[in-house]
C-alpha cells in the first residue's frame, strides 16, 4: 500500500485508546473544575464533510479531548497517511460505558436524546443497573440547537444535576456544537457524542450483524433501513468527504483542526 506523506490526516490527531479504554477512563476518573469538559468525538465521512462547511464543528473538533477513528472510509486514509490505527466505533464506547456496572457512588449520567421512547429505555437501563436516582433524561425540542436560550437553560440543567458523563445521542452536528459552545456552562464531565449508538445499544435499533461490520458495509445496512432519511445524507457526505481528502493533500489540513489525543 502506497503511503502519503503526512501524519494528521485532515490535520487530527486520532487516538490509539480502544474503546473499552476510554469508557474505563470516564467512569473511574472523575473530572475536576479545572479539566472541564472532555469532550470525545466519533468522525465518520459525514463529519468530516462538516467540518469542511461549519466553523463551529471544526471548532468543536479542535477542543475535543479525544478523537477516535469510527468510520472505515477515515481509517483507510488515516492508514495511508501511515497511521496505523484501530476503528472506534460509538457503538462500542457506548456499550462499553453502559456495561461497567457498578459505578462508583459519585457516578451521575446525563443521556440528551431524540424521543421519550428513547428515553424510557434509558431510565429502564438505569433502574437495572442501581443509577435511578443517578441518571437524567433530556428530549430536547427539533431544532434545539437553533435555540440560544433553550440550550443556556439545558446547560444549566446538566449542570444542576451533577453530570460527571454525559451522552449525547441527538446526531451531528448538535451535539458536538452544543457540547463545544457550552462547555462554560457544563460540569466538569465526560461528553460521548454517540449519534444513533444509544438506540442501539437499547434494543430500539437494530445494528448490522458482525459480517456486515467486517467487511466495513454497516453503512449499507442502515441505508437500506432507512433509504429515505440517509440516501440523500450519505451522497452528501461521500462527496464531501472526497473533497476533503483533496484538501488535504492540496492545502495541507482540513481548517487546521483538532488536537485531540
Amino acid at each position: 500500500m502506497t503511503m502519503i506523506d503526512r501524519k494528521r490526516p485532515f490535520g487530527l490527531t486520532l487516538s490509539t485508546e480502544s474503546a473499552r479504554e476510554i469508557a474505563g477512563a470516564a467512569t473511574r476518573i472523575r473530572r475536576r473544575p479545572e479539566d472541564g469538559v472532555g469532550l470525545v468525538v466519533t468522525p465518520n465521512i459525514d463529519h468530516i464533510a462538516i467540518i469542511r462547511r461549519s466553523a463551529a464543528m471544526a471548532l468543536a473538533y479542535k477542543n475535543a479531548e479525544r478523537i477516535v477513528c469510527d468510520g472505515w472510509p477515515v481509517q483507510l486514509y488515516a492508514r495511508l497517511c501511515g497511521d496505523r490505527l484501530s476503528r472506534v466505533t460509538g457503538c462500542e464506547i457506548t456499550s462499553e460505558l453502559m456495561h461497567m456496572a457498578p459505578y462508583a457512588s459519585w457516578q451521575r449520567f446525563c443521556f440528551v436524546v431524540d424521543t421519550e421512547t428513547t428515553a424510557d429505555a434509558v431510565r429502564e437501563w438505569a433502574r437495572r443497573n442501581l443509577l435511578a436516582d443517578a441518571c437524567a433524561t433530556i428530549v430536547p425540542p427539533f431544532g434545539f440547537d437553533k435555540d440560544a436560550a433553550f440550550c443556556a437553560a439545558m446547560a444549566r440543567s446538566i449542570a444542576a444535576h451533577g453530570t460527571t458523563v454525559l451522552i449525547m445521542a441527538v446526531g451531528a452536528p448538535r451535539s458536538e456544537i452544543f457540547v463545544d459552545s457550552y462547555r462554560a456552562m457544563l460540569p466538569p464531565c465526560w461528553a460521548f457524542c454517540v449519534g444513533q449508538a444509544v438506540k442501539i445499544e437499547l434494543g430500539l435499533v437494530l445494528r448490522a450483524s458482525r459480517g456486515w461490520q467486517s467487511v466495513g458495509m454497516e453503512w449499507l445496512w442502515r441505508l437500506i433501513q432507512e433509504p429515505h432519511r440517509l440516501a440523500k445524507r450519505y451522497a452528501t457526505a461521500t462527496l464531501g468527504f472526497s473533497a476533503a481528502i483533496v484538501e488535504d493533500q492540496l492545502l495541507g489540513g482540513l481548517r487546521t483542526v483538532g488536537s485531540g489525543r
